[in-house]
């Protein structure tokens, strides 16, 4: 196709995925559901596991193949913009004891469903059809214990945002964790597909790239962001130019070096002081990202995903064990610590929810397997199937959570009579 062909198959397909997607986001709300999650299954309905299925002809006029990258990259801006907004609200709030609670929890978060999952696919060798020819099991264990591993960090900040649970204590601790969990979890992807392809530059240009980040961020960054913003000969234009190229470069950086935009576009938000004039920026930039530009990243993947392997009974069995797995690795280990750590209840049932959540961030992890010969379709589908639902059941179990301590609290005086009367 050429460019002038897919101008206006980019337009009637950005139209459909943002009113599907707002369709979806209503009938899920209902439910309870964030409108990060609907786009996550908008994303799925509208590829070849139903349209693709009932209407292929429609799917393929809508999505052409050509498309499907031109819909990766416009996401990508609105979700290097979002998560800039993330950093910058995740350091407007002040909490204490945060570091170490945020460590411990990712390495739990991280080791846990590593060592279960690794473990799982070594204990299922040779009974499901989940390695491919001539890729060593080691190699595939390793990799399905890292894509278990992966927290959707975008998706979290996106459900604390719309929660309102920015600034909380479990919503900064989640999101402090999660930074240091996907950050790892990306290092070790790197390292897996080096050894799987034999060849380990992409696992050391990854760990190099990211202390050589750490070190300019932790030294330069404050200074930088803090002189963009505070510089009185620049007027409210040239400043939000200078914030976007600034962010797109650093986006630039860590994807080229394989740790995904999203962290570079966090981290200057972390670094970025809080003033008026950075407020403004942020204000501009985040409603057209969030409403119009972000569906499209968490459509893309659901457009590549299919269904139909699940009909074989090993790889169903399999896929049940994953989620099971995943689950025990990831909200227990990180409730777990949390306790241990000295975090109330409450906190450590609500991070250990939120890490849980693996949405769009593993789909990506699973595209890059795909892509470079490690997974096979019935091991894509299965992982797929987990991240659906570990992100699913976010929102139901944090309204639990909040059910079960209003349950718990001690009642006002006088509110056990009222309630009496109305039970009776």
């Amino acid at each position: 196709m050429t460019p002038t062909e897919l101008a206006p198959r980019f337009f009637i397909a950005v139209a459909v995925i943002l009113l599907f997607c707002k369709a979806v986001a209503w009938l899920l709300g209902r439910a309870g559901q964030p409108a990060v999650v609907s786009e996550m299954l908008a994303g799925v309905l509208l590829g070849p596991s139903l349209l693709g299925l009932l209407f292929p002809g429609v799917q393929h006029a809508l999505f052409p193949a050509p498309l499907l990258p031109v819909l990766y990259v416009v996401g990508q801006v609105g979700l290097v913009l979002f998560m800039f907004q993330a950093g910058y609200a995740f350091t407007g709030h002040r909490t204490t004891r945060l570091a170490g609670t945020a460590g411990a929890v990712s390495l739990a978060g991280v080791t846990a469903p590593l060592l279960l999952g690794a473990l799982l696919v070594l204990l299922t060798a040779g009974v499901v059809p989940v390695q491919k020819a001539g890729v060593p099991l080691g190699v595939t264990a390793a990799f399905v214990g890292v894509a278990l591993a992966i927290t959707a960090f975008p998706m979290l900040a996106r459900i604390i945002t719309e929660r309102g649970h920015a600034g909380t204590r479990h919503g900064s601790l989640s999101l402090a964790s999660g930074a240091i969990d996907d950050m790892a979890a990306w290092i070790m992807l790197a390292v897996v597909l080096a050894v799987a392809t034999g060849r380990p530059g992409p696992a050391i240009v990854t760990g190099g790239g990211a202390v050589l980040f750490a070190l300019v961020l932790w030294f330069a960054g404050r200074r930088l962001t803090g002189a963009l913003m505070g510089d009185d000969r620049l007027g409210d234009r040239a400043r939000l130019l200078g914030m976007v190229v600034l962010l797109f470069l650093v986006a630039w950086y860590t994807d080229e070096i394989g740790l995904y935009a999203v962290f570079g576009a966090f981290a200057v938000g972390v670094v970025t002081p809080h003033t008026a004039r950075t407020d403004e920026v942020v204000d501009t930039l985040t409603p057209v990202a969030a409403i119009v530009f972000l569906p499209l990243f968490f459509t893309f993947s659901g457009l590549r995903t299919e269904f139909g392997l699940l009909g074989d009974p090993a790889v169903l069995l399999f896929a049940l064990a994953c989620v099971a797995v995943a689950i025990a690795g990831k909200f227990g280990a990180c409730w777990a610590v949390a306790r241990l750590r000295g975090e109330p209840n409450g906190v450590a049932l609500r991070v250990g929810a939120l890490m849980n959540a693996r949405g769009l961030m593993q789909l990506i992890a699973l595209n890059v397997g795909l892509e470079a010969g490690v997974v096979t379709p019935a091991l894509f589908t299965v992982l797929v199937l987990v991240a659906l639902v570990t992100t699913l059941m976010t929102t139901p179990l944090l309204s639990w959570i909040e059910r079960r301590e209003a349950r718990t609290s001690p009642a006002p005086a006088g509110a056990d009579l009222v309630d009496s009367v109305f039970r009776k």
